[in-house]
C-alpha cells in the first residue's frame, strides 16, 4: 500500500449535530494521517505533545487558539493533521495548517496569520528524523489534505530544540531570505552578558544602565495583572507606532485585530506564564517595553518598543534587552531567541544567525504559476538586499510613500 492513500467518504447529517471522528488514512507503510478541522477535536493530544514532546512557543495551544478565534480569515479552513506510526498507531506529530482562497486558487499555509515566527510541527518526542522518514511523514500529511493548488510554508527552522525539523528535511524546501537570531545562555546570571555578548555591547549596556540609574533609578517591571497588561501593552503599541511612523516603516500593530490578538494573549498568559510583558521604568517614566513568549527553556523576544525621547543619548531597547537576558538566565532559561530579522543590534549583541527555509510547491498549473510569481519576487528582493545602495534607495522610497499615506 506504500505511496497510496485510501479515500474516506465524509459523513454528514449525523443525528444531534454530531461531528464524526475522522478516520486515519493509511498513507504509506510508515505513517497514517488523520485530518482534524477544529482545535477542540485535537486539544488533548496537542496539550500532551506540548508538555511532553518537542515544539516551539509559537505552537503553544493557547497561541493557536487565539489565531483561530481572532485572526483566521473567514474564507480559510483550519487543517490540523495528526501523523501516527503505521505499525503502532502512536502519534508522531501534529501539523497545524490552514487552507485559504488566494487569487482564484487554493493555497495551504502554516497556521500563522502573521503572528508565528516559526513553522514547526509538534513532535511526540526527541527521536531523530531522517530525510526518508520526513518525506514519508509529509506524504501522509498530503494524503489527508483537501484538494489544493499549492503549498507555501515560510519560517521553517532547521531544528526544534536540537531535533531536526521534518519540514526542513524535505527536498522541496529552499533557503529563504529570513534569518533568525538567538543566544545560548548558561552559567552565572550576573556574568552572562560579559561572558556571552560582544565586548562592545557589554560596554555600551553598562554605560547606558549607569546613566539611567543616575536619573532617579531604573527598574525592570513585569505585568502581573490584567490591568498592568493593559497599561504596559498600551504603551508598547503607542511607542511602536510612533517610532515606525517616524521611520516610515510598516508595522502589523497598525491592524486592530493584531493588537487585539497580542493583548488577549498577554492576559491569557498570566495564567501559565507562557507570555510575559516587561517594562523598563526610569523614575515614573516607561522608556521601553518587551513582549516575550516562553516555552521549553526558551525565551522568544517578539515585540519591542521604546521611547528614545525620554532619555537622550541612551538606547532603551538595548537596555531592556540586556537586562532581560540576565533575567532569563536567573529563571533558568537556556536560550534567548531574538526572533526573525536582520536588525543590526542583534549581531552587535553577539547573537548567532540561522537561515530559515521555506516550502513552496505547486500541485496544479495554477499553483505552479503562482509559485513562479512568488519566486520571481523573492529573487528580486534578494537582489535588492544584496545591493546596499539600491536597498537604501528602495527603503527611502517606501518610507516616503508610507508617510504620504499616513
Amino acid at each position: 500500500m506504500s505511496g497510496q492513500a485510501v479515500q474516506i467518504t465524509a459523513m454528514t447529517d449525523l443525528p444531534g449535530g454530531q461531528v464524526p471522528h475522522p478516520a486515519a488514512i493509511a498513507a504509506n507503510d510508515a505513517y497514517t494521517a488523520k485530518l482534524h478541522t477544529s482545535l477542540e477535536a485535537v486539544r488533548p493530544l496537542w496539550l500532551r505533545l506540548q508538555a511532553e514532546g518537542v515544539c516551539t512557543g509559537h505552537q503553544n495551544f493557547a497561541w493557536a487558539e487565539g489565531i483561530v478565534a481572532r485572526l483566521l480569515p473567514e474564507s480559510a479552513e483550519l487543517l490540523i493533521v495528526e501523523v501516527a506510526d503505521a505499525a503502532t498507531g502512536e502519534p508522531r506529530m501534529l501539523v497545524p495548517l490552514m487552507r485559504r482562497r488566494a487569487f482564484h486558487h487554493w493555497v495551504v499555509e502554516w497556521l500563522s496569520c502573521g503572528v508565528c515566527d516559526y513553522a514547526a510541527p509538534l513532535l511526540a518526542d526527541a527521536s531523530p528524523w531522517s530525510r526518508q522518514s520526513a518525506q514519508a511523514a509529509w506524504a501522509a500529511v498530503r494524503s489527508a489534505l483537501p484538494p489544493s493548488d499549492r503549498v507555501h510554508i515560510v519560517g521553517i527552522p532547521r531544528q526544534i530544540h536540537g531535533v531536526a525539523n521534518p519540514l526542513a528535511l524535505l527536498p522541496a524546501t529552499r533557503d529563504s531570505i529570513q534569518t533568525a537570531f538567538g543566544l545560548a545562555i548558561d552559567g552565572d546570571p550576573e556574568t552572562v552578558l560579559k561572558r556571552l555578548c560582544r565586548p562592545s555591547f557589554v560596554k555600551e549596556f553598562g554605560k547606558d544602565w549607569r546613566r539611567l540609574e543616575r536619573l532617579g533609578g531604573v527598574e525592570l517591571v513585569e505585568a502581573a495583572a490584567p490591568s498592568e497588561v493593559e497599561r504596559i501593552f498600551g504603551e508598547l503599541v503607542r511607542m511602536r507606532l510612533d517610532r515606525f511612523r517616524e521611520l516610515g516603516r510598516f508595522d502589523l500593530l497598525t491592524q486592530e485585530k493584531i493588537v487585539d490578538f497580542y493583548r488577549n494573549a498577554a492576559v491569557q498568559g498570566l495564567l501559565d506564564g507562557s507570555v510575559r510583558l516587561f517594562g523598563l521604568l526610569v523614575g515614573e517614566a516607561l522608556i521601553a517595553v518587551q513582549y516575550l513568549l516562553v516555552h521549553q527553556g526558551t525565551v522568544h523576544a517578539l515585540l519591542i518598543a521604546m521611547d528614545q525621547g525620554v532619555v537622550p543619548n541612551v538606547s532603551p531597547g538595548l537596555a531592556i534587552m540586556g537586562r532581560l537576558i540576565g533575567w532569563a538566565r536567573e529563571q533558568g532559561f537556556g536560550y534567548f531567541d531574538l526572533s526573525v530579522g536582520n536588525q543590526s543590534y542583534k549581531e552587535h549583541m553577539g547573537a548567532k544567525g540561522s537561515v530559515l527555509v521555506e516550502l513552496c510547491h505547486g500541485f496544479t498549473m495554477r499553483g505552479s504559476v503562482a509559485n513562479a510569481v512568488i519566486e520571481f519576487r523573492r529573487r528580486a528582493e534578494a537582489f535588492v538586499r544584496s545591493n546596499p545602495r539600491l536597498l537604501k534607495a528602495v527603503q527611502g522610497t517606501m518610507r516616503g510613500l508610507r508617510r504620504l499615506r499616513g
